[in-house]
């Protein structure tokens, strides 16, 4: 269901900020009975995913997690209180043929996550593991920078190039004012997001409402289009996207695995016939640098130490899984089947890499299709008038 699954557009920010609202701009689905619920209150409690269908319906989140065919049927680890609140909407709309939207519930910065009733937190962060492209929205009125924000920010580390920050309202504000806004913005942004290079900042109304008068109607007209612009090139490059995401998730595995295979290696080696087998392994996972875990995959193949997984993870993964249940990566070759590293290996260097290549060569990168991607399909707003 993730392979096979369409780009997916998250859109993260504090309450109120007008989230919804774009959505609802976006698709046209403002007056409808399936707008999503707009107002100056908290009022999205839900993660809504929007999905194309043939006609407008709603789906239960029992229903999404329960069927395999479909991307989310992971969410179901989160438990039962997490999917009543996890809500599908299918609208037929031709920009949803090719991206997923999802709208989250706005952070209150005085809301602790026990009062959610499940783990808010964990579920920002599978969605924000799999989205595309990743809209933070703030209101002009509401910069303040508290702890929930702050721990949002932490679970974007890495993910900085899908990250588009919205400053939303902006017509709300006169031009001077507007300005001094924009730079309390990156000032209070500036120590969550430490890239060298910072995130595209897209400044306009997001709503079917004309802009206010004696406003940058022309600035914010330009910003809207560019938005749409960078939405169609994430839909564009979807099976790069998708591509690079399996190879990374490929590294990961080959990783674990060779991680795996040396604490099993070590393992037999410290092993003798008196030792207690139970104390042994514990002091090789309490202490893996002490013989050289880490350092000896570093050594021997071309593993980036960038991306070692944490050694502490390693102490719960074994007391769930028992070293004595895995088998020496040597022992999983076979004479018709071959070795599982060898072929991982060669997905990773050669088959992924050359399938991207394929791809890059029929492609126009400068060209925007929009009669395939609906990003034409203005929805009723201000283009109209102008």
């Amino acid at each position: 269901g993730e392979i096979t699954s369409k780009p997916m557009v998250l859109f993260l920010g504090p309450w109120s900020v007008g989230k919804s609202t774009m959505i609802n701009y976006l698709l046209g689905l403002e007056d409808t009975r399936y707008q999503l619920y707009t107002g100056a209150e908290p009022t999205t409690s839900e993660f809504t995913v929007l999905m194309h269908g043939p006609k407008l319906k709603t789906i239960e989140g029992i229903v999404m997690a329960a069927d395999s065919a479909r991307s989310f049927s992971p969410l179901e680890k989160f438990g039962q209180n997490f999917l009543e609140k996890l809500i599908g909407i299918e609208v037929p709309h031709k920009l949803l043929e090719r991206v997923t939207f999802v709208d989250t519930p706005g952070i209150i910065e005085n809301r602790k996550q026990q009062e959610r009733g499940y783990p808010f937190n964990d579920v920002c962060q599978w969605f924000i593991d799999r989205a595309d492209l990743i809209f933070v929205v703030f209101d002009p009125t509401k910069l303040d920078v508290g702890l929930e924000l702050e721990m949002l920010f932490r679970q974007l580390k890495g993910r900085e190039s899908q990250i588009r920050i919205i400053l939303n309202k902006a017509d709300s504000l006169a031009t001077q004012m507007l300005m001094r806004v924009y730079g309390a913005l990156f000032w209070s942004l500036a120590p969550l997001i430490n890239v060298t290079e910072p995130p595209r900042v897209y400044v306009s109304s997001f709503w079917p409402q004309e802009y206010k008068p004696d406003t940058h109607r022309e600035l914010f007209l330009k910003e809207e289009i560019s938005l749409l612009e960078d939405l169609n090139q994430v839909i564009e490059n979807r099976m790069e996207n998708k591509i690079a995401f399996i190879r990374q998730h490929a590294i990961r595995v080959r990783i674990h695995a060779l991680l795996v295979d040396r604490y099993l290696q070590t393992y037999k080696e410290k092993m003798t016939f008196f030792s207690d087998g139970e104390l042994v392994f514990k002091d090789i996972v309490e202490d893996p640098d002490k013989f050289y875990i880490f350092k000896t995959i570093l050594a021997k193949t071309n593993v980036s130490k960038f991306d070692l997984p944490n050694r502490e993870a390693y102490k719960d993964f074994f007391g769930i899984n028992p070293i004595s249940s895995f088998k020496l990566l040597s022992q999983q070759c076979s004479y018709m089947g071959g070795c599982f590293l060898e072929k991982i290996e060669r997905a990773i260097t050669q088959e992924l890499p050359g399938l991207l290549g394929s791809l890059g060569l029929g492609k126009n990168p400068g060209a925007l299709n929009c009669d395939k991607t609906g990003c034409a399909e203005t929805p009723k707003n201000r283009y109209r008038k102008h």
